[in-house]
């Protein structure tokens, strides 16, 4: 069930606070009482971000995968929402929360105190993007930012940037959709929250090129610049990292196997330390000169290794036909 959607995110003005998140809060580590149902049959995935950054398209495919989705909740009505989810028997609940106005960052810290005591650990999915692309959405839309008030766009989209600032670093997901159509949008969401299996750490590896700026939001973040570039060799440079002559290419150049390894091992003990500190996501981003060569064939050889090992692992080649 939802309720119409925007995707228009804000606040009346520039607030911000020190306890917004699971991991600025205690209930991470909260129990449980004993009269309190537990929380394990109830995930929670809270949808939020800047204006015009894909939020209604993020809440729109968790729906079409089978989640409850709420829309435009105001955070004091979330733990009774919950208890209205368990009670209804409903084991996935998407919620967008409405930022719009200064008391939503007021109930901030008794929500996610409230969903601690209760036994539920959120997740919260980030949507972002960078000012050009915001200005362009919002001017394309035809309406103002929500915080713009008299002033510019741009006004707007900064006063907004500043006020979710602590609640972006408090997110188990940070989704940059500057380079995304609302296809590999929804395929990200789907990626990360499709499965049944929550307590994996899902991968998303993604090939960048360092000349087109590094990924804002990527966990870790990788340079494979150290390999010889196919770009100077004329039969491959107009290929790319995904055919078969430039990544064996790529693989057999001195350190190539010993990188793959020590990163496969390194994902290893980071996702194992995730889990632990309830983040079931990751964004590996491995970059290169321009993102058509080394970096993609790196990328494509680490995503099949992780796939090998079970680890539910997607690929996005964020510059790949930007050369």
């Amino acid at each position: 069930m939802s309720t119409p959607s925007t995707d228009e995110v804000g606040t009346d003005e520039a607030v911000s606070t020190d306890e917004v998140g699971p991991r600025d809060d205690q209930s991470r580590d909260d129990q449980p009482r004993d009269d309190q149902p537990s929380g394990d049959q109830l995930r929670v995935v809270i949808v939020t971000g800047l204006a015009g950054a894909g939020r209604s398209t993020a809440a729109n495919a968790l729906e079409d995968i089978g989640w409850y989705l709420v829309d435009n909740l105001p955070p004091s009505l979330l733990i009774e929402v919950c208890q209205l989810a368990r009670q209804a028997k409903q084991t996935r609940l998407a919620v967008v929360l409405d930022v719009r106005t200064r008391s939503f960052f007021e109930q901030l810290p008794t929500m996610f105190s409230d969903l601690g005591k209760a036994g539920i650990q959120p997740e919260i999915v980030y949507l972002e993007a960078s000012d050009e692309v915001i200005v362009r959405r919002q001017e394309s839309a035809r309406r103002p930012h929500p915080l713009q008030g008299n002033g510019r766009l741009m006004d707007g989209i900064n006063r907004e940037r500043d006020s979710l600032a602590t609640l972006r670093a408090a997110a188990d997901l940070v989704i940059d959709t500057s380079s995304l159509n609302v296809h590999q949008l929804s395929t990200r969401i789907n990626h990360a929250f499709g499965g049944s299996d929550h307590d994996q750490l899902r991968v998303t590896v993604m090939s960048f090129g360092f000349k087109n700026g590094i990924p804002i939001d990527a966990d870790l973040v990788l340079d494979v610049r150290f390999l010889p570039n196919p770009h100077w060799i004329p039969a491959l440079r107009p290929q790319t990292g995904l055919s078969r002559e430039v990544s064996d290419y790529v693989l057999s150049r001195p350190g190539a196997e010993e990188f793959v390894e020590q990163l496969q091992k390194m994902l290893t003990v980071i996702g194992e330390g995730y889990i632990r500190e309830g983040k079931r996501f990751a964004t590996v981003a491995i970059g290169c000169t321009g993102g058509k060569h080394r970096s993609t064939a790196i990328a494509e050889e680490f995503a099949r290794r992780l796939r090998a090992d079970g680890r539910v692992t997607n690929v996005l080649h964020r510059d790949l036909g930007r050369e």
